[in-house]
């Protein structure tokens, strides 16, 4: 059985100007090498939780947690951010705060949390080297971060995180600004880092790309974790429904024919499925 990398119990938060709870009595585990995604509508608390995975509640955000937080077996209450940055890497939703600032160029830009691991200089450049090679913007290496565009930022945001090597990726809607080429790219990159055996944490609207890529999902409503399983059994769950939570469009697709009467060998998840889903081709039904 894989190693549990991330495990609450009983977890509770609110905000310190807060008197409600943003997140109330979760609890979860991610084993080893799993991609998990977090989905929910607004308010639901995905990024909430993303910070407390990430230690920066309680370290960071003050306030009220409540219920036990385990991170590769390290309490996060008595963790130190320095020792949770190197078994977690975060990347933020928005590109433009992940940009230390301090550098001139995207190769130093990449380099710097090495810099400040105390990695030493001649791993530094082999490490940035192949790591802006992975990520596609080895031909960026001498522009300034703020002259480079959404796309360009995020692959470089995850590059800078990817580059330091740790266990688990924390990913906060890293497409939410990208147009569907830079999506794309920036899913190819999640999908190097997952069979390179990281645990993967997504917080993502485009069902079609969980659906894609993800393992398992957890479904946050309201602050509570509603529901919790794999891809495919989560949006075949009739409960889903009703959270108003959007579904891949070849299911939705799919839950309208079923609906005006055809019948579904079973409910595809992936575009490539819906020909046997419908016994197209023979199929008669799906494991």
């Amino acid at each position: 059985m894989a190693a549990v990398m991330i495990d609450l119990k009983n977890v509770s938060y609110r905000y310190p100007v807060s008197d409600d709870y943003v997140l109330k009595n979760v609890s979860f585990s991610i084993e080893k090498g799993k991609f998990t995604a977090i989905i929910g509508n607004n308010s639901s608390g995905k990024t909430t939780l993303c910070n407390v995975i990430r230690g920066f509640i309680p370290h960071f955000y003050k306030g009220d947690l409540e219920g036990e937080v385990l991170v590769d077996g390290l309490n996060i209450q008595d963790a130190q951010l320095g020792q949770l940055a190197e078994k977690v890497g975060y990347v933020f939703q928005n590109p433009f705060i992940q940009v230390s600032g301090v550098k001139d160029n995207v190769f130093e830009e990449v380099a710097f949390g090495l810099e400040n691991l105390g990695v030493p200089v001649d791993e530094i450049r082999l490490r940035v080297d192949e790591m802006l090679k992975l990520v596609k913007t080895d031909h960026l290496r001498d522009k300034n971060p703020f002259e480079l565009s959404g796309g360009q930022r995020q692959r470089v945001a995850l590059a800078s995180i990817i580059v330091m090597d740790p266990d688990i990726l924390v990913i906060d809607e890293p497409t939410s600004q990208l147009d569907p080429i830079g999506t794309e790219q920036i899913f190819d990159i999640i999908r190097l880092m997952k069979e390179r055996g990281k645990t993967i944490v997504l917080v993502e609207h485009k069902m079609d790309l969980i659906a894609e890529y993800a393992d398992d999902l957890l479904v946050m409503d309201k602050g509570e974790l509603v529901m919790q399983g794999a891809v495919r059994d989560i949006f075949a769950d009739p409960q889903f429904e009703q959270y108003g939570i959007q579904y891949p469009h070849v299911t939705e697709l799919a839950l309208q024919l079923q609906k005006a009467g055809m019948p579904l060998a079973f409910l595809p998840i992936r575009d490539s499925e819906l020909a046997e889903a419908l016994n197209l081709n023979g199929v008669i039904a799906r494991d």
